[in-house]
């Protein structure tokens, strides 16, 4: 009964403190009156606080009584007022200019007295970067772009008319990315993180989840590099308090100001260099604590960005205790321009709730976000007293519009006139870029490939119509997952035989199905080293006739999984009736290079003998592969393991079935593998690799297109992989026995170049590549390339050696685009 009463009274007091919050309102501006945009507001000595918006208003709950606030923002004096609820609900605060006042520092050596302040900053980094120990807080981050302008058309599309779809106004101006979210993170430094996101909301969107990521803008500047966003920059940024800081920056004392008895120093940040991944503006540091109170750094084309012109980043720490500052509010202010496109946005996140805790296990950072289902079903309601940051009138105006044109664009009568619209057929489109047929109620679509595109030519077919069609239907929206169906029939003038294929993919939870069947015309060597478009323009132009083909017919069934414990399975089954091919013509389009061509025999090219004999073959295959990663990420339609910083391995075995359902072959393949993409060396750009090893521990009956084939190259245009060789024989030295290739490629990331004033502009990226290949076919061979990158073009100079006379010292220059 006494236990019963309490948990009464308990009850009582937890609703009457409820009650009691009153809400705080205000603006914040400067003393001209102009509008201080994401200024912060705390109680002093808590976590309790919130953010003005864009137009500088903010709102605030809190409990009746006393209260003292501090308004702050980067680059203003603070102000700390008492207010009294529920007395006073309304406040009008201005803010003055941060005035920093020079005090005479006299260094023997006339050194700039920033550099001692910095040197005890950095002193100070790692104390304050392992400091703070366990802590869990609440971030609510709100995301806007904007579009500034637009042409009328784009490459044949209309922005007028997507405009309208899009609310934007008849200048194709608008809001096009409007988000919210607020989650509860908890934080391990310096590395350890996780997200649980509690709410998210998409403008005209009431399905999808918001793109705003805590983790994506938890910028720590006591760490030494910070990778601000991905695809940024290829190499990380050096905060100006990193351990080699003073390589980088140069820096210059702007003053002092006093807040609350406490002197901040203000310390401006020069790069040393252009085009190097450095930040400029200011930092402010704490006199005596030597720890930041707030940066205002831009990185913009002198700090050679991508995809974006300028970013501005601000952030603000605020003390929660007498020793302990953590960040209040992080901002980031971006535009872009391109082809005739100018947008314009922000990213700002507030955090409120600090607690420091004890961590129950440190397993839970396996799981490093978390999203469930329902998050994105809170009503307005709880976006009206939840939200820290109040809507502008704009913002408002948009979540009303767009969930209108939602409501509008979800309904069957609307998604009927777009496909009205969007399934008109086009005779002259439809020969260049095929024919699409959707039903966005039913959520499926059909495809119906271009005919002009369909065409290719090769030695043995002659011309070719390889024509095919696609199906496609969601069948899990939860899960996005959908049955694709896939078509293909293919005819050639020369040889005058006709073939078809289809190819069934099934999604079903975690799992994959393919079952695919037919008769077709392949590569001879399966790692489809010569694009067939490149083959064709080489043939008919050249005289070149690289590919070599076949003949299959076949029935095929795949399974893939990924386990627990983020161990990926996948199974292969298939049968299959294999043809050789003898050339079918000698057309080219000038008669001096039909005497190039050569037999669709690469191992005798002179002379047009079968390469194998006609045969069955009943194998099968099973691979597991592990990258040593157990960090993953939850969404409504599943888990997704982030890729590790070590590397991943992988092991596979085919069995070729001698005597089953007729078949002829009769072998036993194993091989390993080791990888890793874009291994991260910091300042010093990038290293990819892979390793694999292999062998035939039985090929009692082994054809050619069982052997193991090798990622060739003999043109001057590459399709490029990490296991592309730029200068080796696209079919000769394939094997039935042991081999062994290595690839290893080293990105700069325009560490020499951005050195250079006439190529800094171009932002190159430098490469350094190897490769080896050892098998009994081949004994040793190496190659070695150098080259340029710029965006996905590549300009490399291979060399090779090896003990091949006919490869050995070969110097050949390439053309690529990066594929990984």
């Amino acid at each position: 009964m006494n236990r019963t009463l309490t948990l009464i009274f308990l009850l009582f007091l937890s609703i009457r403190t409820i009650a009691q919050q009153i809400p705080l309102q205000g603006t914040v501006t400067d003393i001209g009156g102009a509008a201080i945009p994401f200024a912060t507001i705390v109680k002093d000595r808590s976590s309790v606080g919130t953010s003005a918006n864009k137009e500088g208003h903010f709102k605030l709950s809190l409990p009746e009584g006393n209260h003292q606030l501090t308004v702050s923002a980067v680059g203003y004096r603070p102000k700390t007022l008492r207010v009294t609820l529920p007395q006073r609900d309304s406040l009008a605060i201005q803010l003055a200019d941060e005035v920093y006042s020079l005090q005479e520092v006299v260094i023997g050596n006339q050194e700039d007295p920033a550099y001692e302040i910095i040197r005890k900053a950095i002193n100070k980094r790692r104390y304050y970067l392992e400091k703070t120990g366990p802590y869990s807080a609440r971030v609510y981050i709100k995301g806007l772009q904007r579009l500034l302008k637009a042409p009328k058309k784009f490459f044949g599309v209309n922005i007028d008319e997507l405009g309208k779809e899009m609310g934007l106004d008849s200048g194709r101006r608008g809001i096009v990315y409007l988000s919210e979210s607020e989650s509860k993170i908890t934080v391990n430094p310096p590395k350890d993180f996780k997200e649980e996101m509690i709410s998210s909301k998409i403008s005209g969107n009431n399905r999808a989840f918001s793109f705003n990521r805590a983790s994506e803008l938890q910028l720590n500047f006591y760490e030494n590099y910070q990778d601000i966003i991905e695809g940024l920059s290829s190499r990380p940024f050096v905060s100006p308090i990193a351990d080699n800081a003073m390589s980088y920056y140069k820096y210059q004392y702007l003053g002092t100001s006093d807040e609350n008895g406490t002197t901040i120093i203000k310390i401006r940040v020069i790069p040393k260099r252009k085009a190097e991944p450095l930040y400029k503006g200011n930092i402010y540091i704490v006199d005596g604590e030597w720890r930041i109170q707030s940066v205002n750094f831009l990185v913009d084309k002198e700090s050679s960005i991508n995809f974006v012109d300028s970013l501005n980043i601000k952030q603000l720490y605020m003390p929660i205790s007498d020793k302990t500052w953590m960040p209040s509010t992080v901002q980031l202010d971006f535009n872009a321009g391109l082809l005739g496109f100018q947008v314009a946005g922000y990213f700002t996140a507030t955090y409120q709730d600090y607690s420091f805790i004890e961590l129950p296990n440190e397993k839970i950072f396996k799981e490093v976000l978390s999203i469930e289902k329902d998050v994105n079903k809170k009503d307005s309601a709880y976006w009206a007293e939840n939200r820290p940051i109040p809507l502008t009138e704009e913002e408002q105006r948009d979540y009303v519009a767009k969930d209108s044109l939602h409501r509008i664009h979800q309904s069957k009568g609307y998604l009927d006139s777009i496909d009205r619209k969007h399934n008109r057929f086009k005779p002259l489109s439809f020969l260049v870029n095929g024919y699409s047929y959707r039903n966005r109620h039913k959520k499926e679509s059909v495809r119906f490939g271009g005919p002009l595109r369909s065409l290719l030519f090769n030695s043995v077919e002659g011309l070719v119509i390889n024509y095919g069609i696609n199906y496609s239907r969601q069948i899990d929206s939860n899960l996005n997952h959908y049955l694709d169906i896939a078509g293909r029939m293919r005819y050639g003038f020369a040889n005058q035989r006709l073939n078809g294929s289809i190819k069934a993919s099934i999604p079903m939870k975690d799992q994959t199905f393919i079952i695919s069947g037919g008769r077709d015309v392949l590569d001879l060597n399966n790692r489809g080293s010569l694009p067939v478009l490149l083959n064709s323009l080489y043939t008919l132009f050249a005289g070149e006739n690289y590919q070599k083909l076949y003949e299959k017919t076949f029935a095929a069934f795949s399974w893939s999984n990924t386990l627990p414990g983020n161990i990926k399975i996948g199974i292969q089954a298939e049968w299959a009736n294999r043809h050789w091919l003898p050339n079918a013509t000698d057309f080219t389009f000038w008669d001096r290079n039909q005497h190039k061509l050569t037999a669709n025999n690469p191992l005798h090219p002179d002379t047009d003998l079968p390469l194998f004999a006609d045969n069955k073959a009943a194998k099968v295959g099973i691979g597991l592969s592990y990258d040593f990663s157990n960090r993953y990420e939850t969404y409504p339609g599943g888990k997704r393991y982030l890729p590790s910083k070590y590397p991943a391995i992988g092991i596979h075995y085919t069995k070729g079935l001698k005597n089953i359902l007729d078949s002829d072959v009769d072998y036993d393949l194993l091989t390993a593998n080791i990888y890793k993409s874009n291994l991260s060396l910091g300042l010093y750009g990038s290293i990819s690799f892979s390793a694999t090893a292999g062998k035939f521990f039985n090929n009692n009956q082994v054809y050619y297109p069982d052997f193991k084939h090798f990622n060739g190259n003999r043109i001057l245009f590459v399709d490029q992989q990490l296991s592309s060789f730029l200068a080796l024989d696209y079919y000769r030295y394939s094997t039935q026995s042991s081999f062994i290739e290595a690839h290893t490629e080293y990105n700069l990331g325009g560490m020499l170049t951005s050195k250079v004033p006439l190529l800094r502009k171009l932002k190159l990226e430098e490469l350094i590549g190897l490769h080896y290949l050892h098998s009994p076919e081949l004994s040793n061979y190496g190659e070695l390339h150098v080259g340029l990158q710029w965006k996905m073009i590549r300009l490399m100079y291979a060399h090779s050696n090896s003990s091949d006379e006919q490869l050995n010292r070969i110097n050949t220059l390439r053309i690529a685009l990066k594929l990984f």
